[in-house]
């Protein structure tokens, strides 16, 4: 029997004329890394946001851990999505700090996330200072400070150079060792391969693909096919 910690099922989410999640069904295993895939627009973020609780689903239904979603399970959560929600003026410990004390999260986490993340040596260096790869671990650290079983990470490579990219992945691939589901959402076929355990690929709100990941597999050409099916285009 498969255990999921996350499902969904027909989820829909419309935006007054605009249909921008299509009745999307979607499986990710506990203690694994899904890949979401599409084009820009895909529908992706909408997804994920009904997942954090930014949004409210217009249709359809949320399971976490085997039973219906509510915003209890958000202290189950953590979430990087778009750009790092940092104090620019703030040290990592600081930007940290700001965070238990409204979490109420004992400060004896700062420095087991810092540890995670491998920004323990940042000493006075403020945000602001850290390359674009150091403000995405520490936004990943942000995410971890309360210790979620569901880690959602949104277009976490944008920006980063070759470097970034392979430490950003190596850190991902070390979470369902320790008990943590990644979904991570891309539009970079060859990272989301290198990465995630199984894939869905959503065009136009629609999830046309949903498998375990195959390294022999032509990803690109089957991305391409997946667009123009929900493009209409055959």
């Amino acid at each position: 029997m498969n255990n999921y910690l996350i499902q969904t099922k027909n989820l829909s989410k419309n935006f007054k004329k605009q249909v921008a999640v299509n009745n999307v069904s979607l499986n990710v295993l506990e203690n694994s890394v899904y890949g979401l895939l599409g084009p820009n627009g895909a529908g992706k973020s909408t997804t994920l946001k009904m997942f954090t609780g930014l949004l409210r689903p217009t249709s359809g239904e949320i399971l976490f851990s085997g039973h219906p979603w509510t915003r209890n399970d958000l202290a189950q959560i953590g979430a990087l999505i778009e750009m790092a929600p940092l104090y620019e003026n703030l040290t990592a410990k600081e930007n940290l700090k700001v965070r238990t004390v409204m979490l109420g999260l004992p400060n004896s986490r700062i420095d087991e996330v810092l540890r995670i993340v491998d920004l323990t040596k940042t000493g006075n260096k403020k945000a602001g200072k850290f390359s674009m790869g150091m403000k995405q671990r520490l936004g990943i650290a942000i995410a971890l400070l309360n210790n979620p079983r569901l880690l959602i990470l949104d277009e976490p490579t944008n920006g980063l150079d070759p470097i970034g990219i392979e430490e950003l992945r190596d850190l991902i691939r070390s979470f369902p060792k320790q008990g943590i589901t990644v979904i991570l959402s891309s539009h970079i076929l060859s990272e989301v391969q290198q990465t995630a355990d199984h894939i869905g690929i959503i065009n136009n709100g629609i999830l046309g693909y949903e498998a375990e990941v195959r390294p022999d597999e032509n990803l690109e050409e089957l991305f391409m096919k997946v667009v123009r099916e929900t493009r209409g285009d055959i």
